[in-house]
């Protein structure tokens, strides 16, 4: 979340001086033309330009630097008339409009900051951050919200250490909302109750699976129809082997030595929710996992994310060489990678988390 939001400040502080600009080029037109071209009307224009980016005293002051602007072209030219009475009223005008926009949309920012607050503290309580150390594992994760004005989205992970040795859970909720927020919560809750109690990973999937169902049932409209794409890990504990669960979600990533091995499923499996379209059963896919190695899961934010052509982004390549048996620094260079491809924002929200063997 960190890298959007820092890159909408640095555009956000680009664009505050826009108002400047617009009076310095009715100063270079008028200057480069001798006074031949009306440049009132370009004036006029930089406080409705100020009013959604400065504040009611920055708009207001550009309304009066405009009609000292406007003042001083005049002067320069020729004396003062009659005729001047009008764009100069009208930019007085323009200005107090101007500020009364600035104050409507002030008060429009500081709701959509409360319900960005509220959102925000909603997804703290359902996803909290991860800790960095779950037994062997050496743990890192982010939430990456493609917008900011929809900070509640279908995206989770967990990872617990039970009995039966560490398990993950990595899954994106159709869509977003309050709706997402319910399923996303039941799923949180039963995998936190499956993973101490169910002595496998397939009856750890079919836990969320009745979950899934049950909260379709009990649900109407569009929530009757949800579905969560998921992969569902477990690292036993003697440390032996990784166990995954695929449904229906993107492979996850073995990063190790400068190589990466794709996680593919031996066989594809359904989301979770519609499992009963594919049978009961559940195929675990097992992979050797040496010290030093770290496992990448990510949502679609990721692998679906496009540059401006529409190519999507591969994160193969990107970690393809040499890194630090770091989880953090596995997740920054990827996330830095994939804003790079798109141009600094992602077109949906993306959950990532990353663990490493230490041990």
């Amino acid at each position: 979340m960190r890298h959007s939001h820092n890159t909408a400040e640095k555009r956000r502080q680009w664009l505050r001086w826009l108002p400047a600009a617009v009076i310095g080029c009715a100063f270079v037109i008028d200057y480069s033309t001798l006074g031949g071209v009306n440049v009132f009307p370009l004036l006029a224009a930089a406080p409705g330009t100020a009013a959604p980016l400065l504040s009611l005293r920055g708009t207001i002051a550009t309304g009066v630097a405009a009609n000292v602007a406007g003042l001083i072209l005049v002067l320069l030219e020729r004396e003062p008339n009659r005729d001047d009475l009008v764009p100069f009223t009208s930019l007085i005008l323009l200005t107090v409009v101007a500020a009364v926009l600035n104050v409507l949309l002030a008060r429009d920012r500081r709701q959509l900051r409360t319900s960005r607050e509220v959102a925000a503290a909603v997804q703290r309580a359902v996803l909290p951050e991860l800790p960095r150390r779950v037994g062997p594992l050496a743990v890192a994760s982010r939430y990456e919200v493609a917008h900011e004005e929809a900070a509640i989205g279908g995206d989770l992970f967990a990872v617990h250490q039970t009995p039966h040795g560490v398990r993950i859970l990595l899954a994106d909720v159709r869509g977003k909302g309050l709706q997402a927020v319910r399923t996303v919560n039941a799923l949180l809750g039963a995998f936190r109750e499956a993973s101490d109690h169910q002595p496998d990973l397939p009856g750890v999937v079919r836990q969320l699976e009745s979950r899934m169902r049950a909260g379709a049932a009990q649900a109407d409209g569009a929530e009757a129809e949800s579905f969560a794409t998921a992969v569902v890990a477990e690292l036993p504990p003697d440390h032996s082997v990784l166990h995954v669960a695929n449904r229906g979600h993107a492979a996850s990533l073995l990063v190790h030595d400068g190589k990466v091995h794709v996680l593919e499923p031996a066989t594809p499996s359904l989301p979770l929710g519609l499992g009963y379209l594919g049978g009961d059963g559940v195929p675990v896919d097992r992979f050797e996992l040496p010290v030093g190695a770290t496992v990448v899961l990510f949502t679609d934010g990721i692998d679906e994310a496009r540059d401006p052509e529409g190519t999507f982004f591969d994160p193969v390549p990107v970690l393809s060489r040499p890194l630090p048996s770091d989880p953090e620094t596995v997740l920054d260079t990827l996330l830095t990678a994939v804003l790079r491809h798109t141009g600094g924002k992602l077109q949906d929200d993306a959950a990532l988390v990353a663990v490493t063997l230490v041990e």
